[in-house]
């Protein structure tokens, strides 16, 4: 797929690189190494069917090789990568097409020093380390190397480093996240032209993995959820295997990747096209939710507080509709919002969907109901990822025993509630990049969520099936 990157994922990775060695420390271990073990392919249980290969997130950040069976050596202290490659046989060209040349290589990934898998021992040797880090216990004997006499193994301390430097993107990383989310809004709006009464869930994921191949991103940043009905309030459902009824809700969260960065993307359409009263009311309150929030996101804010800033603002609307009673600090202390909303706010994003970094060492879970699932209490900074997906559901499994509770069931309305149980689920989840704008952050999701947009490309995309 042509597109117009101006950073080519080796030099992206030479820049990650760059980043990585100035974070280590190295008092008392001048002669200090890195190695890496690349992704290898999979097969389905035991057959020799093959899985499609996806690249170990931390190798592919720091050579942007996209291949199986490459390793790596890195040297903090002079900056230099070793690149090892794997010497097929003849017949890997009869199976598998052309094998690179070692020129090839050179070209599309730049390392320092390339050399076949084979000679890794004997470059560890001629290195003479004090101490080797790895990316994963295990990884020297994988290899099938080993270190020399007294010297020291450390396999923690790469990952700490890697994901700090993962926190804070590169532009070669925002250039792949904002090409990602343009793509994946592109499909979701072919979605949404698709979703109709009568159609199967796993149609609409037919639809958006079409339009996603024909742009050339072939593999999903994570399972996606096609869900309609009271499937939409089931967290993770996967099974997509639904008849859609008219009067229902549809809600999809799905993403794919872009050289290896992918879009987390969330919306909530009615199956017919028309959302209902109710429908729209609980709609508005999550769409309130959403945009209070990221208003709210910038450097310096952390996310357990934008986290009780959707809290507080669906308890809000939930008082003014009559379906919760009390006051909304009452409420808040009861922690009635996680019945309705019982995950966390959003997350880092990046080669990952959940990429990682964060709990802060140090910095624990708070151990309170929804809060608990937070899947990062770091203070946000210019650079990172992140989504932001609130969320309303009707979850039998929590509010049954809520109304039998005696605390609980005084602060909500069960005549308003109960009828409601099979009322499914509405989210909405952008991505933002966090910088230093009077905003604070950028929205790459350029995805309709307003009510009115959203019914009036239905009521068109109606038109044209007839």
């Amino acid at each position: 797929m042509q597109t117009s990157l101006k950073i080519s994922a080796a030099d992206m990775a030479a820049t990650h690189r760059e980043r990585f060695y100035s974070m280590f420390d190295l008092e008392g271990a001048d002669n200090a190494i890195v190695v890496m073990r690349g992704g290898s392919v999979e097969h389905r249980y035991d057959t020799d069917f093959e899985l499609p290969f996806r690249q170990e997130s931390r190798f592919w950040y720091l050579t942007g090789v996209s291949e199986p069976d490459y390793s790596a050596i890195f040297v903090p202290k002079t900056g230099e990568c070793h690149l090892f490659a794997p010497k097929r046989e003849a017949s890997y060209a009869v199976w598998n097409g052309r094998i690179r040349s070692q020129e090839d290589i050179q070209a599309l990934y730049k390392p320092d020093a390339l050399h076949y898998s084979d000679a890794m021992q004997s470059v560890i040797d001629e290195l003479a380390p004090d101490r080797i880090f790895t990316g994963a216990e295990g990884d020297l004997a994988a290899l099938g190397v080993g270190a020399p006499e007294g010297c020291e193994i450390d396999h923690r301390s790469v990952i700490d480093i890697l994901t700090l430097c993962r926190l804070y993107k590169t532009e070669g990383e925002l250039e792949r996240l904002r090409f990602a989310n343009k793509a994946n809004c592109d499909a979701h709006h072919a979605v949404l032209r698709s979703v109709r009464p009568d159609a199967w869930e796993y149609q609409m994921k037919g639809v958006l993995e079409g339009t996603l191949m024909q742009r050339g991103l072939q593999f999903p940043a994570y399972n996606g959820i096609y869900a309609s009905g009271t499937n939409s309030a089931i967290l993770h459902y996967v099974v997509n295997n639904q008849q859609m009824g008219d009067g229902e809700l549809f809600l999809i969260d799905s993403g794919y990747e872009f050289e290896g960065y992918g879009a987390d993307l969330t919306r909530t359409w009615p199956v017919n096209g028309v959302f209902s009263d109710v429908q729209r009311e609980m709609y508005s309150i999550v769409l309130e939710m959403q945009k209070r929030t990221i208003a709210a996101t910038r450097p310096g804010v952390k996310m357990e507080d934008l986290h009780f800033l959707a809290c507080r603002t669906l308890l809000e609307g939930l008082l003014e509709g009559g379906y919760v009673k009390g006051s909304v600090e009452d409420l808040m202390a009861q922690n009635i919002f996680a019945l309705f909303f019982p995950h966390g706010l959003g997350h880092f994003l990046g080669l990952d969907v959940h990429d990682p970094g964060g709990y802060p060492k140090g910095v624990d879970r708070i151990d309170r109901p929804g809060v608990r699932f937070l899947r990062s209490r770091r203070e946000l900074e210019s650079g990172m990822v992140i989504t932001i997906e609130p969320g309303f559901y009707m979850i039998p499994a929590l509010l049954g025993p809520a109304f039998d509770d005696p605390t609980q069931s005084s602060f909500l309305n069960r005549s308003k509630l109960e009828p409601l149980l099979d009322f499914g689920g509405i989210r909405i989840e952008d991505n933002l990049v966090l910088n230093d704008s009077d905003m604070g952050h950028e929205n790459m999701t350029s995805l309709v969520k307003e009510i009115d947009e959203i019914e009036a490309i239905m009521k068109d995309a109606k038109g044209v099936r007839g």
